[in-house]
């Protein structure tokens, strides 16, 4: 087991909402909202993860010199991957994402500067992977398929947002373990937990 700490974050679109943040150490999760881009970034520095993971797209599609431009690509290799395995996913290009990828790719690019091991996550993606039920089929459903894979310090009162970044740090356990596929590109892909041959769902 991984005794290092890992970050997860369910990053918001916009400041104003509140973004998840979960440190996970020994499979026992930590969790607080926060707001601003400053705040996120000095509390993954006071924590010094191993690896910090990331609910939003941190790259573009090929060929895209910004979310704004005008072409008819929407989708990256990792996205098709996922839809190729059944997981939705919402394209980059569609509506509230434009928000959300530039600044996941602006809070990775200031991670990365400062040494941090910065990937990419889908925690509702990882959730059907792990047969733990998402948010919408009830939160207390999720806390308890999340503490049947061991994690640990989960309670009543986290929201949906701060169970989503517990997810995304436990993806980053499993990373760091090897138990993680990347599905894209190597250093721009979507980390998933690995399949599980006759998974039941919890």
């Amino acid at each position: 087991m991984i005794k290092m700490v890992i970050v997860g974050l369910d990053l918001a679109g916009v400041e104003t909402r509140p973004t998840g943040f979960c440190t996970i150490k020994g499979l026992k999760a930590k969790t607080c909202l926060l707001y601003k881009d400053t705040e996120i970034i000095e509390k993954v520095v006071k924590n010094d993860p191993r690896v910090v993971a990331i609910d939003a797209p941190l790259c573009l599609p090929p060929g895209r010199r910004s979310i704004e431009e005008r072409t008819n690509v929407h989708l990256r290799e990792s996205d098709r991957e996922l839809l190729k395995k059944g997981i939705k996913l919402f394209p980059i290009t569609l509506g509230p994402m434009r928000k959300l990828t530039v600044r996941g790719i602006h809070l990775r690019s200031i991670l990365e500067a400062k040494n941090f091991k910065v990937i990419e996550v889908y925690p509702g993606g990882a959730q059907d992977v792990l047969g733990v039920p998402r948010k919408q089929q009830g939160l207390e459903r999720l806390k308890m398929g999340l503490e049947k894979l061991g994690i640990k310090g989960l309670t009543g009162q986290m929201n949906d947002h701060e169970l989503d970044a517990v997810t995304c740090a436990f993806v980053g356990t499993l990373f760091l373990e090897g138990k993680a596929t990347i599905y894209g590109a190597p250093n721009e892909g979507i980390v998933m937990p690995n399949d599980e041959p006759n998974k039941k769902r919890l």
